[in-house]
């Protein structure tokens, strides 16, 4: 159990230490989330936006900039906590199979990031959810951060596919913009006339944004919604999962099991002293009568 424990916290202090070493990353945690949270809010019209919430059945009419400042919030989330997962899977993917060819069990690996994800979304969450509340109060702010926290943790399992199976930054960062700006955007109704599609059900944080949305300006909970969200989660870790055990794989050619070592087959001796027999007598220095 010790043993366990040791390689588990050995592969989560190196997954932190490479997390901390992206000031990139960190300096879009500090700045971009309450920058991104506090522009929605100054320059989106507090005008009433009214829709139907189909979480929970209720007609809402919010003011537009607080609608809009949490589908700000979940785009800052999951683009930030995807990013971050991305770099780390993408620079850390040599180092990590080093690792498992050497022997380190890729179980504790994957528990390792694991952990490090479920923190920065944790962190990340409650730290866009404090920078919402300095504008004003949602009704059930514990709801609002859950619902940022299942999201976040849904995007980082995606950063980790990327950066698995893409070969350059650029690409990755590209898909995850385009994924998480194209997911968000869809399900607010006031840049899409479309929010109530079927078609958004589909997308990968819908239960996120349900379950927000209620939390903002409804005192009705959405517990289903954060689960289908942690079903998004399950299927985006799963996808990670394997992505990883691709890439940590022992490339090297496995001998094949029916292989055998080829041996001599036994001979009868009379053949072979027929063959000795023409050699031995072409020897020179062997004695005629």
């Amino acid at each position: 159990m010790r043993t366990h424990l040791s390689l588990f916290t050995t592969a989560t202090r190196y997954d932190l230490i490479e997390h901390a070493r992206n000031r990139f990353a960190m300096l879009l945690v500090v700045f971009f989330i309450p920058t991104w949270v506090g522009l929605v809010y100054l320059t989106i019209p507090d005008k009433a936006a009214p829709f139907r919430l189909a979480s929970t059945g209720e007609r809402l009419a919010p003011a537009g900039n607080e609608l809009t400042q949490i589908t700000g919030a979940l785009n800052a989330v999951t683009l930030v906590t995807g990013f971050t997962m991305f770099a780390a899977a993408f620079t850390g993917g040599r180092f990590d199979r080093r690792l498992a060819m050497a022997g380190y069990p890729r179980t504790h690996l994957v528990m390792a990031k694991a952990a490090s994800l479920v923190l920065a979304s944790a962190l990340l969450a409650a730290y866009a959810t404090e920078a919402m509340c300095i504008a004003w109060t949602p009704k059930q702010p514990l709801l609002l951060a859950a619902a940022l926290f299942c999201a976040a943790l849904t995007y980082g399992a995606l950063g980790v596919v990327f950066g698995s199976l893409l070969r350059r930054e650029v690409e990755g960062m590209f898909a995850l913009v385009m994924t998480s700006v194209i997911d968000v955007a869809l399900q607010n109704p006031i840049v899409s006339s479309g929010a109530d599609n079927p078609l958004t059900h589909l997308l990968p944080t819908y239960g996120s944004v349900q379950a927000t949305t209620a939390a903002g300006f409804s005192t009705t909970s959405a517990p289903v919604y954060l689960a289908l969200q942690l079903l998004w989660f399950a299927v985006a870790a799963l996808l990670g999962l394997l992505a990883f055990h691709h890439r940590t794989r022992n490339a090297l050619p496995r001998p094949s099991r029916h292989h055998r070592p080829t041996t001599a087959e036994p001979r009868d001796a009379a053949p072979l002293e027929a063959e000795r027999a023409p050699a031995s007598s072409l020897d020179p220095h062997r004695p005629r009568n």
